[in-house]
């Protein structure tokens, strides 16, 4: 099989899909791997190192595109990419459909069989894809949402962990899933006094067992989220509906609860966002201010740390694009239940329940 590697062009990333490792073990089996010129120098693989373990490189996206019969991505393909797509191509990538009716309608027309890695499950329910970039965006929510409650930056001035003499910073985290658990750490370890509120009871009673005891764990309700807006200094969005649109706990009139200068760190914007004010932002234009309220609404956190990024997410996804080349995605999809969960859509045909709903759409072909 012939596998590309485009390089991202989502602003502001830096990871890439594939690392030296993968290439080395596709060519070995056989197949032909193609990366565009550049794609791994944001994350510190030039085009000398794919060369060294077999990889083509060659010059441009539509190169790799017209070529291949898998495309391996990290992010979802952009406006100028969509019209690339080859009927009956496989794309394996994070899409967050849910989120992006334009997106979701032209990977239909395409014909493509869009994989997503963002609805891959395992065994016990969870979705091993998708994880290790929570792990990364929960610790960086944190530090993004220190660094944007300093002053210069329009924050309130407040230090998480504090000083003698004075209270600690005071963090609610929206969600105590992957993205929750690890914001919750991190704001803790900083010394912050931090709330998680979560629906999931059991989650909560597991939060309750392993965490420090700076972290205090609520279920959430629409009047309890109300209630802490105006406790918190920094918010941290970490809610997900696997698949589907993030639900929306925080309204526009709800930001004059909150205190001038607080910050809301959505890490829910690829899936639309928790909060009605939110839209994307990027890395280079970060944070923008509702109503005092300084928001941070970057949908590829984890493209600030391009290496460890690309390193952790390659880990997860070799093993599956490896089962893919041999045995193609149609195949697969029979065999596995958990790589066909991750099939959004297969030749003009949406197969993805949520993705349908957010978009008045039917599970049909089109």
């Amino acid at each position: 099989m012939i596998v590309g590697v485009p390089a991202e062009v989502k602003p502001d990333e830096f990871r890439v899909a594939m690392r030296l490792a993968g290439v080395e073990m596709l060519c070995t089996r056989g197949h032909q791997v193609l990366v565009q010129s550049g794609a791994g120098v944001g994350a510190g693989f030039p085009d000398a190192a794919y060369d060294a373990v077999g990889a083509e490189i060659v010059p441009s996206a539509e190169d790799v595109w017209a070529r291949a019969e898998l495309i391996v991505k990290v992010k979802e393909p952009q406006p100028q990419e969509i019209p690339l797509i080859r009927a009956g191509q496989t794309v394996f990538t994070y899409f967050h459909f849910a989120s992006n009716r334009d997106l979701t309608l032209g990977c239909l027309e395409s014909n493509c069989i869009a994989v997503a890695y963002e609805t891959l499950t395992d065994d016990h329910g969870r979705l091993p894809l998708l994880t290790p970039m929570s792990e990364i965006a929960g610790k960086l929510a944190v530090q993004e949402g220190a660094d944007y409650l300093e002053n210069p930056h329009g924050g309130r001035g407040v230090l998480l962990g504090g000083v003698p003499g004075v209270e600690p910073g005071r963090v609610l985290v929206l969600g105590g899933g992957v993205v929750g658990s690890w914001s919750a750490r991190i704001a803790a370890g900083m010394g912050a006094e931090v709330v998680i509120l979560d629906i999931d009871l059991d989650r909560l009673r597991v939060l309750g067992e392993s965490m420090p005891a700076n972290v205090r764990h609520i279920y959430s309700d629409p009047h309890t989220v109300r209630e802490h807006l105006g406790w918190a200094d920094l918010i941290v969005g970490a809610v997900l509906i696997p698949g589907a649109k993030a639900p929306r706990l925080i309204s526009r009139s709800d930001l004059k609860r909150m205190k001038p200068g607080s910050v809301i760190v959505d890490v829910a914007i690829d899936q639309g966002g928790c909060v009605e004010t939110a839209r994307m932002t990027t890395h280079s234009d970060p944070v923008y201010t509702v109503d005092g309220v300084v928001h941070y609404c970057v949908g590829n956190m984890p493209g600030a740390v391009a290496r460890t990024a690309t390193l952790g997410l390659t880990n997860a996804t070799l093993p599956w694009i490896l089962k893919i080349v041999d045995h193609g995605a149609d195949e697969l999809a029979r065999m596995d239940v958990h790589f066909s969960n991750a099939v959004n859509m297969s030749r003009g045909t949406l197969t993805n329940r949520p993705v349908a709903e957010a978009h008045g759409l039917s599970i049909e072909r089109v």
